[in-house]
C-alpha cells in the first residue's frame, strides 16, 4: 500500500504561482510513475501532469503546458508541481497519484497513462483556489 500526502495548496490571485508537493512516508516513490490530477466542482477528475520514474520524461495536459512543471526528487522521496501564471480555471482540488511500478525492461516513454482510473494510489488532495 502506498500512502500519499499532498501539500502546498492555497488561495491566490490570477497570475500568481504555487508549488504543490507530494510525499509518501516510508515509501520509495522513485519506484512509481507519479501523476498530478485535479477535480473542479461538478467536473470529472482530469489529468494535469505525469512524470516518469527517473524524471526524464514528463507529460502535460494542453491546458497547463507551458505554465506548470512537474518534477521529482527521488533522493528525498518527493514529487512537485510548480504552477505559474495561474488562472481562475485552475481552481480545483489537486491530487497526486502513483502507479506503474518500476519494471526492468519497461520503456519510460510508453509506461504511463493520463487516465485517473489507471492509478491505484492516491492522496487526499489539496485545494487550489485562484481568484480573478
Amino acid at each position: 500500500q502506498v500512502q500519499l500526502a499532498e501539500s502546498g495548496g492555497g488561495s491566490v490571485q490570477a497570475g500568481d504561482s504555487l508549488r504543490l508537493s507530494c510525499a509518501s512516508p516510508g515509501r520509495t516513490l522513485g519506484s512509481y510513475v507519479m501523476g498530478w490530477f485535479r477535480q473542479a466542482p461538478g467536473k470529472e477528475r482530469e489529468f494535469v501532469a505525469v512524470i516518469s520514474w527517473s524524471g526524464e520524461r514528463t507529460w502535460y495536459s494542453d491546458s497547463v503546458r507551458g505554465r506548470f512543471t512537474v518534477s521529482r526528487d527521488n533522493s528525498n522521496n518527493a514529487v512537485y508541481l510548480q504552477m505559474d501564471s495561474l488562472k481562475s480555471e485552475d481552481t480545483a482540488v489537486y491530487y497526486c497519484a502513483a502507479d506503474f511500478p518500476f519494471a526492468e525492461g519497461k520503456s519510460e516513454v510508453a509506461y504511463w497513462s493520463p487516465s485517473p482510473s489507471d492509478y491505484r494510489y492516491w492522496g487526499r488532495g489539496t485545494q487550489v483556489t485562484v481568484s480573478s
